[in-house]
């Protein structure tokens, strides 16, 4: 793209301001999941044909790259006000859930939208980090706690949400943001444990409560005994990657996405082990981590309380998110349906994570002012 530097346009200022590295890497995570999601096929398109099926799997992938380009050329002010706009209608897309979602694995997190089956809680991380940073911000005038208390009452209302969807890995990540912001914001050491262990506790009452975390957690710490008849999910995935070896069985020759429900979604990284191997995987993590390092490198620079709380919540996401799919595919943490952020098909959370990186982009662009200056 060739844009001089004396562009005053606002095409010429977005370009010359905007993170063009984290930019190429976002887009590059795109690329490499539409290449692994045309090679390797899924199990949604069989009965489509193949143009439909080509369709299918580039719209959502095209939708973000426009998403992410159109949300990181907002100002600031801009981010702020569709943050806001966008938690208030994920938070009633996500009620809507509960009176007519559909209930899928135990969880009731799905509603019909335009004829699109639609996760809203998905929007709900990205929009909830930018503007518990602004309440975070804005609250600083009558003290460090009174912020608190005003930037919790969002995250409470998603809480209880989700807690009745049930959705305990989202709850868990938005959590885990969201003390992570307060404990940049200054709130002191001792009240982040208190918060840590209120978490911690919310995490037993899960595992008494509801059956399939339960489930999970105890397939984690005592894996049942090998048996060649019945291999577990997390059985398959480990094989998978050993399938794959060094350099991958090669594009469509992997027979894991056959055996796995959700495999181009929630165990993504294990397909990619088995047919592009060890090397592409490392080099895939590398991508995620040089996303996530890049951005919190850039936000020592940076002076602004507000950009700096909200682009911090909005990596962390990110990369917890990453950290918790990868994780759970390698058998390092117990089984969560969570997406792989830009791999993975799924419309949601694609669609989700490209809000999230837009304003990421918007936040941290060159500026010459600050945010509430104009």
């Amino acid at each position: 793209m060739d844009v001089s530097r004396t562009d005053t346009s606002t095409l010429g200022r977005w370009w010359w301001g905007v993170d063009r590295w984290t930019m190429g890497a976002l887009f590059l995570l795109i690329i490499m999941g539409c290449l692994m999601a045309l090679a390797t096929g899924s199990s949604r398109m069989r009965d489509l044909s193949a143009a439909a099926a080509t369709f299918r799997q580039l719209f959502f992938p095209t939708l973000a790259i426009a998403i992410i380009v159109c949300v990181s050329l907002m100002p600031v002010k801009a981010v702020v006000r569709f943050a806001f706009l966008g938690l208030a209608g994920a938070l009633f897309l996500t009620s809507l859930t509960l009176v007519i979602g559909t209930e899928i694995k135990g969880g009731r997190r799905w509603i019909h939208l335009l004829g699109q089956s639609v996760q809203p809680s998905e929007f709900l991380k990205p929009f909830l980090a930018v503007c518990c940073a602004w309440l975070m911000v804005w609250g600083q005038k009558y003290g460090k706690f009174v912020a608190m208390l005003v930037a919790v009452v969002p995250v409470l209302m998603a809480a209880v949400l989700l807690k009745q969807q049930p959705d305990m890995g989202m709850l868990a990540v938005i959590l885990g943001v969201f003390m992570g912001q307060c404990f940049m914001a200054g709130l002191p050491l001792l009240w982040v444990g208190v918060g840590a262990l209120g978490a911690a506790a919310l995490g037993v009452l899960a595992y008494m409560f509801h059956g399939h975390v339960r489930l999970r957690i105890d397939a984690y710490l005592n894996p049942p005994a090998p048996n060649p008849g019945s291999i577990t999910q997390e059985e398959r995935s480990l094989m998978a990657f050993g399938n794959g070896g060094l350099w991958g069985r090669g594009p469509g020759e992997g027979t894991v996405k056959t055996h796995l429900p959700d495999a181009d979604a929630d165990f993504v990284f294990a397909v990619l082990g088995e047919e592009y191997g060890f090397i592409f995987c490392l080099a895939l993590i590398g991508v995620f981590g040089f996303v996530v390092l890049r951005g919190l490198t850039r936000l020592t620079k940076e002076r602004d309380p507000f950009v700096a709380l909200s682009a911090a919540g909005l990596l962390v996401q990110f990369g917890l998110q990453a950290f918790i799919n990868m994780g759970s595919t390698l058998r390092l943490i117990p089984t969560k349906g969570m997406t792989l952020p830009l791999v993975s098909y799924g419309g949601s959370s694609m669609i989700g994570i490209a809000f999230g990186m837009g304003m990421l982009l918007a936040l941290t662009r060159r500026r010459h002012f600050r945010w509430n200056e104009g």
